[in-house]
């Protein structure tokens, strides 16, 4: 790139080869800058814009969900009992580690846990800031500044219990460090490449793809391009090699858990997954629609339009942009790592009938983002770049704000009935038991009798290990009859259950059923699961032994004769 977009040429990453005479680009106008007033205004809304990023990471009224509850649950058992339950869970340890501590100091309310997310999240803006204006420049740097605030995607997970604010946070370290050793490859800079390696392979396993897609280019690099960068590419390299040897001691746990703790809602992605990858990135993840709301898919039209002028745009002034079907070599190579990334976890998805969900393409959000900021500088008018900029943060924050009231988990609806009307003693019985982290949180501990199908185990956590042979192993009607054992003939039942688990089919109702048809059991459905509201809907029905049954027709009827 010409010094009229970088702040000096030696600032961005080194092209394998030369730009102008790789795609034939011409000397381009210089880019337009803001002025006076104008920049001033500028700064005031880049600012503001950072002020509601910021706030909108720290502030949801949802309760936890069972991907939430879970984390918390395990992080908070003794450290070594950790990898035994991670084990059984399929996840890598990092985030766990860092929450178990950070619950020390912070405590377990779901402010406290959800904040170590929106840590990483604010954290994660200026180093992506440095990341941008290295490789592309400050007017690049301030763009991506304010898609990273206003991303519906980043504000999501800042306020949930999951690794993927870690995910992002790791990446944009791993981003400048890695910009840096291909630089000037001193054992700081190739020091922060294999940490940053190591840590994206402890906290989540799409990193391997992302691992692996880099690890391809420096490869390239180191056998492609001109002196020095092939020396550089190899030393670098060198690094990520070192960051895939520290994973080592973790690799047979990956193994178990990619054998044994398949989820049983795994659907092998296609191949379109790599668009909706992107799509997902300006989605409120808690709602319920594939589609996404029409700010959603304005904000995905962006996303798209200035990636493919990142890759194939080049301005000739103000009002034209020409299309070089060769690509620009400065945005090759994050095109590269974003593609092949998404293309092999998807073709190893497939591979493995692994699950896929938007959230795995964590790994590459914040290529993705460097590469749209990159884009909006084909618009060298700088009040253009600036209209796309406003439109871009206007509608990131209007999806994002939706994190702010909608409800994840019907949980605190159940435990509300529970808390008014539930004994000391009753049975509390889910199925399935991914219902029950979310609201085993929100009762008191020790006041009822908490029991899980399939396996018959605590609330709390859950065994994924062989997951649906434990299915299919259990039965729904014997279940039932333990409940009723369980009951004594004293203590009703109270049954969490939910439609639409893949994998139940009609274990859940053939348990209701069973209790339904039990001689003299009374039934009273509380809470119906409300599929359109919630992310996580329940069901509450209490069952009530035959003994208070008779009672309560006894008193109705005692009632009505001194009535009469």
């Amino acid at each position: 790139m010409t010094s009229s977009i970088v702040d000096s040429p030696e600032q961005a990453l080194p092209p394998a080869e030369d730009e102008s005479t790789a795609t034939g680009e011409e000397e381009r106008p210089p880019l337009g800058l803001l002025h006076g007033n104008a920049l001033l205004l500028a700064g005031i809304g880049v600012g503001l814009i950072l002020a509601a990023g910021v706030w909108l990471r720290f502030w949801t009224r949802s309760a936890l969900w069972l991907d939430e509850a879970l984390t918390v649950d395990i992080a908070r058992l003794p450290l070594s009992h950790l990898h035994a339950a991670l084990k059984q869970d399929g996840a890598p340890p990092l985030y766990y580690v860092l929450l178990h501590f950070w619950m020390l100091v912070f405590g377990q309310s779901n402010s406290a846990v959800r904040s170590l997310s929106g840590v990483l999240s604010v954290a994660t803006i200026p180093i992506t800031w440095v990341a941008a204006r290295r490789f592309a420049g400050r007017p690049v740097a301030w763009m991506v500044v304010v898609l990273v605030a206003s991303s519906p995607f980043a504000v999501y997970y800042a306020t949930e219990v999951r690794m993927y604010s870690l995910v992002m946070f790791l990446t944009a370290c791993g981003f400048v460090a890695l910009e840096r050793a291909l630089h000037q490859p001193r054992w700081g800079n190739l020091l922060g490449v294999a940490a940053s390696t190591a840590g994206l392979l402890y906290t989540q396993y799409w990193a391997l793809y992302l691992v692996g897609t880099i690890g391809l280019w420096l490869l390239w690099q180191s056998w492609r391009a001109a002196e020095p960068l092939r020396a550089k590419a190899r030393f670098t390299l060198g690094a990520v090699v070192v960051g895939c040897i520290a994973f080592l001691p973790w690799v047979p746990t990956f193994l178990y858990q990619s054998k044994h703790t398949g989820t049983p809602w795994a659907v092998p992605p296609n191949f379109a997954a790599v668009v909706n990858a992107i799509t997902g990135f300006t989605n409120n993840q808690a709602t319920l629609s594939t589609q996404g709301s029409s700010q959603g898919r304005l904000l995905s039209l962006i996303y798209f339009s200035l990636g493919a002028l990142a890759l194939f745009g080049l301005a000739k002034d103000r009002l034209h942009i020409d299309l070089d079907i060769r690509t620009r070599a400065k945005g090759r190579p994050l095109a590269f790592v974003v593609v092949l990334t998404l293309m092999a976890a998807i073709a190893g998805g497939i591979l493995t009938g692994s699950a896929y969900s938007p959230r795995y393409a964590a790994v590459v959000f914040i290529p993705v983002i460097v590469l749209v900021g990159f884009g909006a500088v084909t618009l060298i008018d700088a009040r253009v770049r600036t209209g796309m900029m406003i439109v871009a943060a206007v509608a990131g924050f209007a999806v994002a704000v939706q994190n702010v009231y909608t409800q994840r988990s019907q949980a605190p609806e159940v435990a509300a009935v529970l808390a008014a009307h539930a004994k000391p003693g009753d049975i509390v019985a889910y199925c399935p038991d991914q219902l029950g982290p979310a609201l085993y949180r929100l009762l008191p501990g020790g006041t009822y009798q908490q029991i899980t199908y399939p396996r018959g185990t605590g609330p709390d956590l859950i065994d994924w290990v062989d997951y649906q042979a434990a299915i299919r192993a259990a039965d729904p009607v014997a279940f039932a009859k333990k409940l009723e054992e369980k009951s004594g003939g004293v203590h009703d039942i109270w049954f969490v259950s939910a439609p639409q688990y893949q994998g139940f089919e009609n274990n859940c109702p053939a348990i209701a059923t069973a209790l339904i048809d039990a001689p003299g059991w009374g039934a009273h459905q509380w809470v119906n699961p409300k599929l359109k509201h919630y992310y996580e809907p329940y069901a509450l029905t209490q069952f009530a032994p035959p003994a208070a049954v008779a009672a309560a027709k006894a008193s109705d009827s005692g009632s009505a004769a001194s009535g009469s």
